[in-house]
């Protein structure tokens, strides 16, 4: 879908405040409501907007701990790379997984209450997905950039 700049600031305006009204929208990128509506509408059908979600602090219901997991799988056949996409996915803890090129075959982002808690994670999910070969995890001390929004 090619974006125009009113889809853009409609765009803008959503991933700042998921919950504004229609008619707060409309007003706030000089639309009428209808129109506003309407191109939203047609933004989620065309799967730019592909939903709408509260962010949560991870500290304040027991998540503050950010591990950033790589692993390596003994082989990058299509079935082993299903394999572990598959069972990945139903892992809780696990907050992104992107497969990448380099190093490791696939980079976790794991949120978890502590090191402890971690090491469950550990023992009960990602030593036991199929085809691993080597688990590498980084704690992050701290997020200096964590953006949910584009620039548009």
């Amino acid at each position: 879908m090619n974006l125009d700049p009113m889809d853009r600031a409609i765009l803008t305006e959503l991933q700042h405040n998921g919950r504004v009204t229609n008619a707060e929208l409309a007003a706030t990128v000089g639309l009428s409501p209808s129109a506003s509506l309407r191109r939203t509408r047609a933004l989620e059908q065309a799967g730019v907007i592909d939903r709408y979600v509260t962010l949560i602090d991870p500290g304040a219901v027991g998540r503050g701990t950010t591990v950033f997991v790589e692993i390596s799988l003994d082989t990058q056949s299509e079935s082993q790379l299903d394999a572990f996409e598959a069972a990945i996915v139903a892992c809780p803890e696990v907050m992104s997984c992107h497969l990448m090129a380099g190093d490791a075959d696939y980079l976790l982002q794991v949120v978890c209450s502590d090191v402890g808690d971690y090491e469950r994670v550990h023992r009960d999910w990602l030593s036991k997905l199929p085809g691993v070969s080597r688990i590498r995890s980084s704690f992050a001390l701290r997020a200096v950039c964590q953006r949910t929004a584009f620039d548009l």
